[in-house]
């Protein structure tokens, strides 16, 4: 490690003026501190957003669930608001790394680094969740841009994710056993629209399957899904799998997802 300033935050309004001068936020730390100890990252000052606890908590707004960006992965998986409104959602996050991981990644943390294999993005983009920032709100497909990269700006910091309620939803996730990551994972959520299908661990970052989703609208069963023929084009290849395995993955995945909600 390295000398760096480091700032506690008490607030989200003292997290975002910290972080419009230009301190790089630390949520949970499960990619930053890593990243430090690499010198892969090398920021100069750090703002701490533990402390600040207007950026923690669950709660229903209306026909959603309104998550804080400081909740806790652990928090989330134990939830009974979350089990009982959207349990897809406490299952993908009890499926998120090891119990340290859980314990220390946040919600807020996992999506702003958009991982390609992270399996929250999922969950954001096929339940259509309102990303809130200290600027704005941002629609899921407005969100992730690319590889560790969305739509926030400079010194814009999430401070909590709507997730609409679904009629049904269900997440499988093929992990890479190595460091748990989503080789494919699948999150299919049923909605009075429509069926949204995202899929993560394919490559450059989480998207939709349009073929699924008009797949599984028109019947939402495992045989639909089955029907569907996922293309390897784009897919990531290499040494863990081929980009035929994982189009192959994401059928499975999505079969399995479909069967899954509907057993719920």
């Amino acid at each position: 490690m390295y000398a760096f300033q480091l700032e506690r935050a008490t607030s989200a309004a003292d997290a975002a003026r910290h972080a419009a001068a230009g301190a790089r936020p630390l949520a949970g730390g499960q990619t930053l501190l890593a990243a430090m100890k690499l010198r892969i990252a090398q920021p100069d000052a750090l703002v701490d957003l533990g402390g600040a606890a207007d950026l923690s908590g669950i709660s229903r707004q209306g026909s959603s669930l309104r998550i804080g960006a400081m909740t806790r992965h652990a928090a989330v998986a134990a939830s009974a608001e979350v089990r009982q409104a959207i349990p897809a959602l406490a299952d993908l996050a009890g499926q998120i790394g090891d119990r340290q991981v859980r314990a220390m990644g946040t919600l807020g943390g996992s999506v702003a680094n958009n991982d390609p294999a992270a399996c929250y993005p999922s969950a954001v983009l096929a339940l259509g969740a309102t990303v809130h920032t200290t600027r704005r709100t941002i629609a899921a497909d407005d969100f992730f841009v690319g590889v560790f990269t969305t739509a926030l700006e400079e010194g814009e910091l999430i401070t909590a994710i709507d997730f609409p309620i679904p009629r049904r939803a269900a997440y499988m996730k093929f992990r890479q056993p190595a460091s748990r990551f989503a080789l494919i994972g699948v999150f299919v959520a049923q909605r009075d629209d429509g069926v949204r299908v995202a899929v993560t661990g394919g490559g450059s970052g989480v998207f939709r399957h349009a073929g699924l989703e008009k797949a599984l609208s028109a019947g939402f069963t495992p045989q639909a899904a089955a029907a569907v023929q996922v293309a390897a084009d784009g897919l990531a290849s290499d040494l863990h799998a081929t980009a035929e395995y994982r189009a192959n993955l994401i059928g499975v995945m999505a079969q399995r997802a479909v069967a899954k909600a509907l057993a719920a």
